[in-house]
């Protein structure tokens, strides 16, 4: 079997707003009004990495740095809030692309305001699309919300048999 990495899909168009009507109470799958999913662009990366920024602090996420996250862009989306024109990063998430056979799900980060409402779901579920898309087997989440990972479709491939540990060779927080 070739595990070559598969080469990158053509762009894709963004993706339709999902909206819900006011004072209605959250569907799964449904949206707060003006929300899109969108595929992530070189030019959001400042709105990203201030999105992670809080979780790098609070050790939840990796830090990465800028240029990190505009290669991160490339299968990444971004979940975005529309206000008169402008738009507002709320979420983040990307996908790795190792083989034909794996892909690790990346930084991903809602807005405070905005968990708790399919936002970080949808993410998931747009970066599993694309590695679904690129004909990738199996894509994986290190993460310690499983309850949440396991509400997306993931499950443990070897259940207590293997942990990730992980050697930090830089500063947790750049200067």
């Amino acid at each position: 079997m070739d595990d070559s990495i598969p080469p990158d899909p053509a762009p894709q168009p963004s993706q339709s707003s999902q909206t819900q009507p006011a004072n209605e109470p959250f569907i799964e799958g449904s949206f707060p009004t003006g929300v899109t999913i969108r595929q992530a662009l070189p030019s959001d990366a400042a709105a990203i990495h201030a999105l992670l920024r809080p979780y790098v602090v609070q050790r939840q996420l990796l830090s990465r740095t800028e240029a990190e996250v505009i290669e991160l862009t490339r299968h990444g989306f971004m979940a975005v809030r529309t206000v008169e024109d402008r738009e507002q990063c709320i979420g983040f998430a990307a996908i790795e692309i190792y083989s034909a056979k794996l892909a690790e799900l990346l930084s991903l980060a809602v807005h405070h305001d905005y968990r708790n409402v399919g936002v970080g779901k949808a993410l998931v579920e747009s970066c599993v699309g694309r590695a679904r898309d690129l004909g990738v087997m199996e894509v994986m989440a290190i993460s310690s919300s499983e309850l949440f990972f396991q509400t997306c479709g993931f499950d443990y491939s070897l259940p207590d048999q293997k942990k990730a540990f992980f050697c930090q060779l830089r500063p947790r927080h750049p200067t």
